[in-house]
C-alpha cells in the first residue's frame, strides 16, 4: 500500500479487477497533462499521475480503479513523489466522521 497525504493508493491482484475495467476510455488530463486522483479543494494542490494511465471508476463503488500499464509516479506540491510499478490500484480517498456522516477529508 502507498500513501500520500490523504490519498491511499491499494495494489490490486488481477483477479480483483473487473472485467469491465479494460474496456474504459483513459481519463481525461487536467491543463497540464496530469492524471488527477484528487484535486485538494483548500489549497488547489493535486495528487496526480505524470505518466501514461488509466483511472475507471466502478459503478458499484466510490473508490476508483488506477490502471498503470507502464508505471507511474504520483505527485504532490506538498509531498514526495511516490513511484508506482505498473498494475492496477484502488484510490481511496480519506474520510473523516462529521455528526450523522462521513465526507471526504478537504484539503
Amino acid at each position: 500500500m502507498y500513501r500520500q497525504g490523504d490519498v491511499l493508493i491499494v495494489p490490486l491482484a488481477d483477479e480483483a479487477v473487473p472485467a469491465s475495467a479494460a474496456r474504459t476510455a483513459p481519463e481525461p488530463r487536467d491543463s497540464r497533462g496530469r492524471l488527477v486522483l484528487a484535486l485538494g479543494e483548500v489549497t488547489g494542490h493535486a495528487h496526480a499521475i505524470a505518466g501514461p494511465g488509466t483511472l475507471i471508476c466502478e459503478a458499484s463503488s466510490s473508490s476508483p480503479l488506477l490502471h498503470l500499464p507502464e508505471g507511474g509516479r504520483v505527485v504532490h506540491e506538498e509531498h514526495a513523489a511516490i513511484v508506482l510499478p505498473k498494475g492496477w490500484y484502488r484510490v481511496v480517498r480519506q474520510r473523516e466522521y462529521v455528526p450523522g456522516a462521513f465526507r471526504i477529508v478537504a484539503d
